[in-house]
């Protein structure tokens, strides 16, 4: 199953949530009702054979609470959630790791998710520890991959080695990539909200214990006291909200076992080392015999975030009708085809000073693996993981057999979040007249900014282009440290830049796509689905080929039309490419926007025929091409076809110096 497949599944399974929670609704309400009619009798003393008088509006009133308190804990919840990834993260009681965080295994962490986020072709993550929890387990979690965070326990660090912990963040990043992620988010809310009577019961019985007098009774001084009704109704309430229980365990059970068997499956896709997520299985079974559960985590919210983990939370979790994880034996028989023995998991009192990486994820998108060239698979380099050093030792391909680090100082100032501003900046200023007026608006801003962006600036123009984006998205997760105005700032001065000269040339407008997607307030929100086919939007698909068409032409040394006609032929449009005078900025945001919203199935239609227009035969894409279809890929939340990821991950890694 391919990446957008896997997308309309987790559409087609959204469904299913809401159909579950309808259900559950239904029988919450049948039994409050149920139990409160019972209460009512009681407490009036009425005999349970004849008929009986209830209160006008008495059910209707049931029903409104109930309906009251479940909707309203669903909408609580969410609300709370509104941080995406980081309010999970805290929730599971999660420290930020600093980007620039010196902390060898922290530091190891840290490399292996920017690896494969360059890879992929999104934002690197955040990344959060357990430091509390000593088993084996993680979690990805936000509303789209611009906001996720990567979350880890003390033990996944301490116990894995690196091709382990490779394997596990691989498997984490299937659930970026496939859109997992939005539908677990949406989960806690529900099950919060079915939820509710229980808690909502538990209150009424502590009310009755505490603050409703024992001997107060009705007016006519009959039936049970006040307190006793209150503290039945709360009993029965409670009693109900197992209902709640129920459901929410089917409801986990149902959505995340299968998804398991297809991150696994992923890891080893992305990594092409079976024995990466193989081992780290392992490993949580060997501990198993240890401590219960190799993957338990202890912290309260544990059952409440269970089916976002890489394994179960809790033993009652592990086997069952309400299982949210498949055994560890299935997923190790189905990983290697053979029983496998399980692995200790002992914990690394000091990491390894010198441990092998993998310096090139040979990373190839599910998506595309059968329509586009294969990456190419480097060799591995001899590069290590130095604890005495702060660079991750990213280095990027610029032509045949040259291999280039990035540079000491963006590799420090990646890290930051107020110098990975001036990153940005550094990535935008021009030549000549043009910088001077940016840096007269640098200057006149922050002039601290303004200086550590001209010596930056140096450092930038000495990489090939192929880091260029690579090395904004590495800047991401400082940058998302930032609050929303000071973003907005990034993003204004941004403009101010690109604006100096009153043009906009396509490096400019690539650049600033992808941080308008990365920074943007809207950037963490959910895209709804509104464009079913390609062919609801033809006028919006002509003008992406167009735009990728003209760029071709300028590249591969044919015509735009030429080009154009290669894509077009895909989508069954039968015009002429726009000129590029009447491809404004605006029109190809718009385009974007709109793309943004095409069905999961729809998205990849788009993405071959934008290649198709972009590849003449089969020679190797220039750089300027592929990135702006990854701007593209980055506008439309899509990850990178292959041949895309092949322009930035041709060359082995440079030795870390």
């Amino acid at each position: 199953m391919n990446f957008f497949e896997h997308q309309d599944q987790a559409r087609r399974q959204t469904r299913t949530l809401v159909i579950l929670f309808i259900l559950a609704v239904i029988a919450i309400v049948i039994a409050v009702n149920a139990a409160m009619a019972l209460v009512w009798l009681w407490t009036k003393g009425v005999r349970m054979d004849g008929p009986y008088g209830y209160p006008r509006g008495f059910f209707v009133t049931n029903t409104f609470v109930t309906l009251a308190l479940i909707g309203g804990g669903t909408a609580i919840e969410l609300f709370n959630l509104r941080e995406g990834g980081d309010a999970v993260a805290k929730m599971a009681g999660g420290r930020l790791v600093a980007p620039a965080s010196t902390v060898l295994l922290e530091r190891r962490l840290q490399n292996v998710v920017e690896e494969m986020a360059i890879a992929s072709g999104i934002a690197c993550p955040k990344v959060y520890v357990l430091d509390r929890e000593d088993a084996i387990n993680a979690f990805a979690a936000g509303y789209n991959p611009n906001e996720a965070v990567l979350a880890v326990t003390r033990g996944t660090l301490q116990r894995l080695t690196r091709d382990e912990l490779q394997g596990v963040i691989g498997h984490e990043f299937s659930h970026i990539l496939n859109g997992d992620m939005r539908l677990n988010m949406r989960l806690i809310g529900v099950l919060f909200g079915i939820q509710m009577i229980a808690g909502f019961g538990q209150h009424l019985m502590d009310f009755a214990r505490y603050f409703v007098p024992s001997r107060s009774r009705s007016r006519d001084d009959k039936g049970p006291s006040a307190a006793l009704v209150v503290f039945v109704s709360g009993a029965a309430l409670f009693a109900i909200g197992y209902i709640g229980v129920f459901f929410g365990r089917l409801i986990k059970s149902a959505v995340s076992r299968q998804r398991e068997y297809l991150a696994d499956a992923s890891a080893v896709q992305f990594t092409r080392n079976r024995d990466g997520i193989g081992g780290a299985l392992r490993k949580i079974g060997g501990l198993s015999r240890e401590m219960e559960l190799g993957s338990r985590i202890t912290h309260p919210n544990a059952e409440q975030l269970s089916h976002l983990f890489l394994g179960a939370v809790k033993p009652g979790l592990v086997a069952g009708l309400f299982a949210t994880h498949p055994p560890i034996e299935e997923r190790l028989r189905r990983l290697y085809g053979r029983k496998v023995e399980l692995l200790d998991a002992p914990v690394q009192e000091e990491a390894p000073q010198q441990e092998p990486m993998l310096p090139d994820i040979p990373f190839s998108t599910a998506g595309f693996a059968a329509a586009q060239p294969a990456v190419r698979s480097a060799p591995l380099s001899t590069q290590k993981d130095n604890g005495a050093s702060m660079a991750s030792a990213i280095a990027f391909g610029h032509g045949a057999g040259e291999r280039t680090a990035l540079a000491p100082q963006l590799d420090s100032a990646v890290r930051d979040p107020h110098a990975a501003c001036a990153v940005v900046y550094a990535l935008l200023l021009g030549q000549d007249g043009q910088r001077e007026t940016q840096m007269a608006a640098l200057n006149a801003a922050d002039a601290r900014q303004g200086a550590l962006a001209a010596y930056l600036a140096d450092a930038v123009a000495a990489m090939p282009k192929s880091a260029r984006l690579p090395l904004l998205d590495l800047a991401m997760p400082a940058l998302r440290q930032l609050p929303q105005p000071e973003r907005d700032e990034v993003l204004a001065m941004a403009a101010r830049l690109i604006a100096a000269d009153k043009r906009v040339t396509l490096s400019e407008f690539v650049l600033q796509t992808v941080l308008q997607r990365r920074l943007d307030p809207h950037a963490g929100r959910a895209v709804p689905v509104r464009y079913p086919t390609i062919g609801a939007l033809r006028q919006e698909t002509a003008v992406l080929l167009s735009l990728v068409a003209h760029m071709a032409a300028k590249c591969n040394g044919e015509t735009a039309f030429a080009a154009y006609t290669r894509g077009a032929n895909m989508v069954d449009l039968n015009d002429a490419p726009s000129d590029i005078a009447l491809l404004g900025s605006e029109r190809i945001r718009a385009a974007l926007m709109a793309a943004n919203e095409l069905a999961p199935l729809a998205k990849p239609v788009l993405i071959r025929a934008l290649v198709a227009t972009a590849t003449a035969g089969t020679q190797d894409m220039p750089v300027e091409t592929a990135d702006l279809l990854r701007a593209i890929c980055a506008a439309i939340d899509v990850p990178l076809p292959a041949i895309v990821a092949s322009t930035y991950m041709q060359h082995a890694w440079a030795a870390a110096s």
